[in-house]
């Protein structure tokens, strides 16, 4: 039943609700899930079948089922072979048959349920002993008063929503159950000619359906109107900030010959077909008074930094500084010497600094004064660049590495850092699919490298079965052995009993004691204070084996690693995959992916062995979409972003379709001025960004 409300209780904590204490408040946080209408906002990802009540006679074994019925007994009893404690019921319905029923570890039930009890009973049918059919663990509710009463939770559609550790299906559906009757005061952000144009029911309808459809038809109608609505807040905050950065001018960096010209001589190789484009796309938009505002997004290895120094010499021609800012000291050590190779040679005044945080305090104020004085060309740093103190005299472009490793908030810290509006530059190693890119960096205009420099080494990937660990290891060996160095990546930091993965330190531990003994290895993750230092040593070849998490995803460039060992691979997406792959086969040694699973069915296997047939990043990463889903592929949550509108990116017209309306909508009413609530939504949408 649900509780009275006050009238402005939409954006009451979800605590307001029965049965929400603290824990359960905690556990909710986690999904995203602060208020109630938060939680009316977040519909299931999926659903279950068992139809409406069925006689027990009628079952059929493999098919998922609703019974109501009576208990006749119930029981606690302890299995004899794996001493499992077991909570047992027999259920009978009006015609006498009789349905028997299990639930595993779950005391609670014999608590909840009585001898004698009418109860609602939704699971998988199994074939029992004596023609007896069974279920084992299902859905239950009990039906108390009206001997004719109907169940409301169990069986006909069942919701499944994401979960964490503490929480059950049935227990959101009951929440959501005492709140939907608020599901009418949610505001609908979407104005009604769009919501016309495109046949959308309203935001209430859409809720009640979403997480209460009768239809399979209900709940993808309500899925598409809730996609429809998420990403046209999104584009038209995206569209908000394209509107705001073009009324902000910049300093036009005009194209010169002759800077391309010593640019290409000092390279010392040919850029690609790829590299050119996004070099030209990049020039063209510096050109104007209008801020740069571009996406470089390229596979590992396809030469991104190279676009990067032919812009940062295109500002230096035009008198202005550079800077570029990477998430770790040692990528932003491994920009220094690339740009200092790119650019000092062919450019005799163009000097790159480096400004970290592990720099003693005479060098950081040395190189602060040469950025502010103007005598320093191009900055490159890490976070240190975006502290108070340092000052440029004439910036004209910035540049960000991992684009997705930075919030907008610490961009425009750099952006701020000149006396104008720097032209801008994010690169991502990342392979992204156009319509995602579109729809997580909606506001910048897109380059793609999708190939890869003439005489990179081909890395060699096999997938290696659970019990052909030996051969894995005796490569690792003989790679060592030649000179080289090895990675081992695992899924975990600490051992989990939750999930059953190889951690990096139980594993570190496991390879030096009783694999390699006679190896220098060491353990490297996101936890660690000296990440650098491991780095550095590994870099500097006095590591032979580093065992890591996914912290060495992106960014390290190890030419003397040729074997890339993966643990657990099946809990990583191919793309994650494909990132590790690209550490090794950066010399020019023949190298090494060897991918382990933990899951040895065909499925698993087969999503693993695309690696083995597909090098390019952004193929791998279409593929993992489709297998994966959107959603579970990026991290919803880590874009801000709910699995539906994720789900819906699999649709690349609908995207193109709420790009169009959003700028429909503000050309027509610049600043969304005569649309308040969108206007309140989007500025909302800006605020979470700039803070992320």
């Amino acid at each position: 039943m649900a509780l009275l409300f006050l009238p402005h209780t939409l954006d009451a904590s979800v605590s307001k609700l029965p049965d929400v204490g603290p824990a359960f408040e905690k556990r909710l946080g986690k999904l995203g899930i602060a208020t109630i209408r938060d939680l009316l906002l977040t519909l299931p990802f999926g659903w279950e079948t068992y139809g409406g009540p069925s006689a027990i006679a009628s079952l059929t074994p493999g098919v998922q089922a609703t019974v109501v019925g009576r208990i006749v007994k119930i029981f606690i009893k302890t299995t004899t072979r794996k001493k499992m404690r077991l909570t047992e019921a027999m259920i009978e319905d009006d015609s006498g048959e009789r349905l028997r029923v299990a639930w595993f570890n779950n005391p609670y039930v014999v608590k909840n349920l009585n001898q004698g009890d009418r109860v609602a009973i939704a699971g998988m049918v199994k074939a029992g002993y004596g023609g007896v059919p069974e279920m084992q663990s299902p859905h239950y509710e009990r039906l108390d008063g009206d001997p004719d009463a109907q169940p409301s939770r169990v069986g006909g559609l069942m919701p499944k929503y994401h979960l964490v550790n503490g929480l059950t299906n049935r227990k959101v559906a009951q929440w959501v159950e005492s709140a939907l009757p608020l599901a009418g005061q949610v505001e609908d952000v979407l104005p009604d000619e769009v919501r016309a144009r495109h046949k959308l029911m309203d935001v209430g309808d859409a809720i009640r359906l979403g997480h209460k459809p009768e239809t399979d038809e209900d709940f993808r109608g309500a899925k598409k109107r809730m996609a429809f609505a998420e990403l046209f807040e999104l584009q038209a905050a995206f569209a908000m900030m394209r509107a705001q950065m073009a009324a902000e001018p910049a300093t036009p960096i005009p194209y010169q010959q002759a800077v391309i010209d010593a640019f290409k001589v000092g390279l010392g190789f040919e850029l690609t077909r790829a590299q050119k484009k996004a070099t030209w796309d990049a020039f063209q938009d510096m050109a104007r008074p209008v801020p740069m505002n571009r996406l470089l997004n390229g596979d590992v290895g396809s030469g991104k930094t190279a676009v990067a120094a032919a812009c940062v010499a295109m500002a230096h021609a035009s008198g202005l500084q550079s800077v570029v800012m990477a998430p770790t000291e040692i990528l932003a050590r491994q920009h220094l010497r690339k740009f200092r190779g790119y650019l000092e040679e062919s450019f005799p005044g163009l000097t790159v600094e480096l400004l970290v945080s592990s720099q003693s305090a005479p060098e950081r104020r040395r190189v602060r004064m040469a950025a502010a004085s103007g005598h320093c060309a191009l900055l490159v740093g890490t976070h240190a660049l975006i502290e108070d103190d340092v000052e440029l005299a004439n910036l004209g472009l910035a540049v960000v590495d991992e684009q997705h490793r930075f919030g907008t908030r610490q961009r425009e810290l750099l952006r701020a850092k000149g006396s104008g509006r720097p032209h801008f530059l994010a690169m991502t190693a990342t392979p992204i699919p156009r319509t995602l890119a579109l729809a997580l960096y909606g506001e910048m205009t897109t380059s793609v490298i999708d190939e890869m420099p003439p005489g990179r080494t081909p890395v060699q990937t096999e997938v290696v079965a659970p019990d052909d660990r030996q051969h894995a290891y005796s490569l690792v060996r003989a790679e060592v052995a030649a000179g080289h160095q090895a990675f081992v990546i695992c899924p975990l930091i600490d051992d989990s009993e939750a999930v059953v993965a190889r951690s990096a330190t139980a594993e570190f531990e496991r390879l030096k004691k009783d694999i390699f003994p006679d190896l220098r290895l060491d353990l490297i993750h996101g936890r660690l204070k000296d990440k650098e230092q491991v780095m550095q040593r590994f870099v500097g070849g006095e590591i032979q084996v580093l065992v890591a998490t996914a912290v060495v995803e992106v960014g390290v460039d190890v030419p003397n690693a040729t074997v890339m060992m993966i643990e657990g691979a099946d809990r990583f997406g191919l793309a994650q995959l494909h990132q590790f792959r690209g550490r090794v086969g950066r010399g020019t040694a023949p190298s090494r992916c060897l991918v382990l699973t933990d899951d040895p069915s065909e499925k698993s296997i087969g999503r693993l062995e695309l690696l083995t047939r597909i090098s390019d990043g952004f193929k791998l990463a279409q593929e993992d979409m489709n297998i994966r889903g959107m959603g579970e592929l990026m991290g919803p949550r880590q874009h801000g972003m709910s699995d539906t509108a994720m789900e819906a990116l699999l649709q690349p017209e609908l995207l193109s379709e709420v790009r169009q309306e959003a700028e429909r909508i503000l050309e027509s009413d610049p600043g969304f001025a005569h649309h308040a609530l969108l206007k309140s939504t989007v500025a909302r949408r800006l605020e979470m960004t700039s803070i992320s």
